[in-house]
């Protein structure tokens, strides 16, 4: 017999969704049905948090205690840099293979960098800021109406410039955390620990 299920206790559900639209049932029932949630209202919650990013796919946390669920839109950098487009809203059930080739200015670029720098294992953040003009170049638009690894070829020849903000280096004991606590990977974290034993440079 399983444990018993507790309603004041903090669930965390992670769901990959498209913006806009209520997933199915078939697939939140068997995640959020036994912590007493509706499916279907669940679905159009989803639905109506994630209208500002209608068509494209994106992960929604629910956050559920005490048999209510907040709604948490955790973009990906790719998502961000199409919706920086702007581009018109479009039916992906009637339109396939879409091309995203439009232009997106550098300050835009530099604003998703600041988003995504928390999820950043770049030790700068012009390092994050190239992170994000490498996924603009395989979602295929234009920045500042040049190829996007000319723009990198640029800021590493000091003739862009890129706020110097959020320096912060990225040491073992973070990465530590984060496969810890993101991948719950215990292998990882043991040979990671093995490593940090015999060298102290870190």
């Amino acid at each position: 017999m399983g444990p018993k299920f507790d309603p004041a206790a903090v669930y965390e559900i992670m769901v990959r969704v498209t913006g806009g639209e209520a997933p199915g049932g078939s697939s939140l029932a068997p995640k959020i049905g036994p912590l007493g949630l509706s499916p279907k209202k669940v679905g159009d919650d989803i639905a109506k948090a994630t209208g500002d990013w209608k068509g494209m796919r994106v992960t929604v946390k629910l956050t559920v205690q005490n048999r209510n669920a907040k709604i948490d839109v955790i973009p990906s950098a790719s998502s961000l840099v199409i919706k920086a487009l702007k581009e018109p809203p479009r039916d992906r059930k009637k339109q396939k293979n879409i091309k995203h080739d439009g232009n997106v200015s550098l300050d835009e670029i530099v604003k998703i960098a600041r988003i995504m720098r928390p999820r950043s294992l770049a030790k700068t953040f012009d390092g994050t800021v190239k992170e994000i003009l490498g996924t603009a170049q395989s979602v295929g638009c234009k920045v500042e109406g040049s190829h996007p690894h000319d723009i990198i070829n640029q800021i590493n020849n000091g003739q862009v410039d890129v706020p110097r903000e959020c320096q912060n280096k990225v040491t073992f004991t973070n990465v530590f955390d984060l496969q810890k606590k993101t991948f719950h990977s215990k292998v990882i974290y043991k040979i990671l620990t093995e490593m940090l034993k015999f060298d102290h440079s870190y």
